[in-house]
C-alpha cells in the first residue's frame, strides 16, 4: 500500500503519535456520563419489571454490571497501544471484508441505542413539560447529531462538566433513599429469590455494559501510547461501572417503589418521595446525559460508516461524509423510533438481550488476539492493505464467531424466542456464559496452524517510519 494512499486512509481511523493528547484520567468521566442517564436508569428496571425483588435485583445489577465492564474495559486498552478505532481492530481477527460481520453489528448497535434513547428523551419531556411525544423525538436527534459534528474535543469538555452534576444528583437521591426509603418486607426478603427476573437482569446489565465495547477504543485512541495496559482499564472500569450500577439502581428503586408507573413518571414521584422537589432536577441531569450518550452513538455510528465504505472502496474522510453519515444515522434512528413499541422496557430488553448474543462470540475472539495469540502486536499499514498480511477473509474469526453463536443459539431466551435448554432451565439465559468461552477456544484452537512468529516480525517490518519524530 503507497504511504499516499496509506494517508489517506488513516485520516478516517489512525491517530498519529504527534497528534495524541489528554491525560488517562480522563476516561473516567467518559464512561461514568456515558452511563449516567436514563437509559442506564431503564436497564436497572427489568428485574423488577419481571417481578424481582428490591434485594436480589441490586445484586444481579451489581454482578452483570461487573461482568460486562470487565470486558469492555479490556477493549479500551487497546486504543492507545494502536491508535485505531475499536471496529477497525477486528481486521487481523476477521479479514479486511470478513470484518464488515462485525461492523454490522455496531451500527445496529449505534442505531439501536438511538433509536432507544430518543423514546426515553421524549418520554422525559412529557413526563416534564407534556410535550408531545413524536415532535420532541427528533428534536433531541438533531441536537445531538449537530455536537457529533462539532466533534471529539467537544465531547469530553461537555462530560467532564456533567460528571460532577451527575455524581451530586445520585449522591443526594442515594442519600435520601438511605435515610427516608421505606419497602415492604417482601422487597427485602432474601427468601424471596427467583431465578428468572434475578438471570435476565444479571445478563441486561452485562449486555449493557458490554455494549460499549464497540466504541471505547474510539475515545482512548487519542491517549498518548506510553498510557500503559492498568490504567486505561482502571480509568475505564471505574468510570463505567461506578456509573453504570449506580445509575441503574437508580432505576431498580425507582420501579419498587412505583411498580404500577412508567418509567419516567416513576423516577420523578420517587425522587420526589424522597426528597420533594428533586424529581425535575434529576430527570434534567438524566436527560443531558442521554444526549451526550447519543452523541458518542452518532460520532461511532459516523466512524463505522466510514470505514465500511473505505472496505469497499478507498475513500479520504471529509468534513462533508463525516457530516452525510451522521444524518444517515439520524434519519434511520429516528424512524425506527417514531414506529417502535410503546412498552419500553420489555422492548428495551429484548434488544439488550439480542446485543449480547451478538457481541459475546466477536469480544471473546477479538480480546483473546490481542493478548494472548498477537500479544497487542499489529501492522497499522497492514490493517488498511486490502491484500495484505491479514486477508480479505479471516476464516479463524468467522469460524470462531459462528460456531461461538450457534453453541449460545439451545440458551437463548427471549420473549420472542426460547432455545430448547432455556425451556429446560425455566426461561434462564446463560448464552453469554457458553459463547464466551467457546468462541475464544475455537479461535486459538483454528490459529495453532498461524506462523504467530513470523506475522509479528512482518508487522513491525511494515510499520516501519509510520510516526517519524
Amino acid at each position: 500500500m503507497s504511504e499516499r494512499s496509506f494517508i489517506e486512509a488513516r485520516s478516517i481511523d489512525y491517530v498519529p503519535l504527534k497528534e495524541r493528547h489528554g491525560k488517562v484520567w480522563h476516561l473516567w468521566p467518559v464512561w461514568f456520563v456515558g452511563d449516567a442517564h436514563l437509559a442506564t436508569i431503564a436497564t436497572g428496571a427489568v428485574g423488577i419489571a419481571l417481578g424481582g425483588n428490591l434485594l436480589w435485583t441490586t445484586i444481579a445489577v451489581l454482578i452483570g454490571s461487573a461482568l460486562g465492564t470487565f470486558f469492555m474495559a479490556f477493549h479500551s486498552t487497546q486504543g492507545p497501544q494502536l491508535g485505531l478505532p475499536q471496529m477497525i481492530q477486528s481486521r487481523p481477527q476477521f479479514g479486511y471484508v470478513g470484518a464488515l460481520l462485525v461492523w454490522g453489528v455496531a451500527l445496529v448497535t449505534y442505531i439501536g441505542f438511538n433509536a432507544f434513547n430518543q423514546l426515553l428523551a421524549a418520554d422525559t419531556l412529557t413526563t416534564l413539560w407534556g410535550y408531545d411525544r413524536n415532535t420532541t423525538m427528533p428534536i433531541v436527534a438533531i441536537i445531538a447529531a449537530l455536537l457529533a459534528v462539532v466533534g471529539y474535543d467537544w465531547i469530553h469538555r461537555i462530560q467532564r462538566i456533567l460528571a460532577f452534576i451527575l455524581i451530586a444528583g445520585l449522591a443526594v437521591m442515594t442519600f435520601a433513599v438511605a435515610t427516608s426509603a421505606h419497602f415492604t418486607p417482601v422487597q427485602l426478603d432474601p427468601g424471596a429469590f427467583k431465578p428468572i427476573p434475578f438471570l435476565v437482569q444479571l445478563f441486561a446489565a452485562a449486555s449493557y455494559q458490554l455494549a460499549w465495547s464497540i466504541y471505547v477504543s474510539d475515545y482512548s485512541r487519542y491517549l498518548p501510547r506510553d498510557v500503559g495496559v492498568a490504567p486505561s482499564f482502571w480509568w475505564t472500569a471505574l468510570g463505567a461501572y461506578i456509573g453504570g450500577s449506580w445509575t441503574m439502581l437508580v432505576g431498580t428503586v425507582a420501579a419498587a417503589m412505583f411498580p404500577a408507573l412508567k418509567l419516567t413518571p416513576a423516577l420523578q414521584a420517587a425522587a420526589d418521595q424522597l426528597l420533594p422537589g428533586s424529581g425535575k432536577p434529576l430527570l434534567i441531569a438524566s436527560l443531558l446525559g442521554l444526549v451526550t450518550i447519543t452523541t458518542l452513538n452518532f460520532y461511532g455510528a459516523s466512524l463505522t460508516l466510514l470505514s465500511v465504505a473505505d472496505s469497499l472502496k478507498p475513500i479520504k474522510a471529509t468534513v462533508g461524509k463525516r457530516v452525510g453519515t451522521i444524518v444517515l444515522s439520524l434519519v434511520l434512528s429516528v424512524s425506527i423510533s417514531l414506529s417502535a413499541s410503546k412498552d419500553f422496557v420489555a422492548a428495551f430488553d429484548e434488544f439488550l438481550a439480542i446485543l449480547l448474543y451478538l457481541f459475546t462470540p466477536w469480544t471473546a475472539i477479538n480480546l483473546v488476539d490481542f493478548y494472548w495469540v498477537r500479544r497487542g502486536h499489529y501492522s497499522v499499514r497492514e490493517i488498511f492493505n486490502p491484500n495484505g498480511l491479514y486477508g480479505r477473509w479471516n476464516w479463524r474469526g468467522l469460524l470462531g464467531y459462528g460456531v461461538g453463536f450457534l453453541a449460545m443459539v439451545p440458551f437463548f431466551s427471549t420473549s420472542s424466542w426460547q432455545g430448547p435448554i432455556a425451556k429446560m432451565l425455566g426461561g434462564a439465559d446463560v448464552a453469554m456464559l457458553v459463547g464466551l468461552p467457546v468462541s475464544a477456544l475455537v479461535y486459538v484452537f483454528a490459529c495453532r496452524s498461524m506462523d504467530i512468529e513470523g506475522e509479528i516480525r512482518k508487522a513491525t517490518i511494515a510499520d516501519e517510519g509510520l510516526d517519524p519524530a
